[in-house]
């Protein structure tokens, strides 16, 4: 059984998110193991935008996805780690993740991690196919405040 490693933010999940991880976990063959890691806030805030949904909550939500065998938060500051951890067989690169994938497979090398780098390259598109999409439809839209009263936060 080969493993997967697929990684992102998954802030807001959407269907293009679940189209990933099923196109990654496709990489490794029948019976693969897809094992998610969710990035860290910090990671977050400094290469995107403040995260809506916290870390935490983030992780349970890709937990429940059907295609996720395993998911773990990564960790602060080497991004490697984590990838030693794991000992994927296959990491997948989502479409809209901007790695240089040379860059990326001569640092694995020269750890001694012995993974394949593949990029996924189809994207489900969709109206809301993003979480600034979505975050953009939101900010657009006019709310009654009456139906917040009864939100919990």
């Amino acid at each position: 059984m080969k493993t997967v490693m697929a990684t992102g933010t998954f802030d807001i999940v959407h269907s293009g998110h679940g189209f990933y991880l099923n196109e990654a976990k496709k990489l490794g063959g029948e019976d693969a193991k897809l094992v998610v890691v969710i990035a860290r806030d910090s990671t977050v805030k400094a290469k995107k935008r403040v995260p809506v949904v916290c870390e935490e909550q983030r992780l349970e939500v890709v937990k429940m996805l059907k295609p996720v065998d395993e998911a773990y938060l990564g960790h602060t500051g080497d991004m490697f780690k984590i990838v030693h951890e794991i000992k994927p067989d296959i990491i997948a690169i989502g479409p809209d993740q901007h790695f240089n994938l040379d860059e990326l497979r001569k640092e694995l090398k020269k750890r001694n991690i012995d993974a394949e780098v593949i990029k996924v390259t189809k994207y489900k598109e969709a109206p809301l196919d993003s979480s600034c999409k979505i975050i953009k439809r939101i900010k657009g839209m006019e709310f009654d405040e009456d139906i917040f009263k009864n939100c919990q936060h």
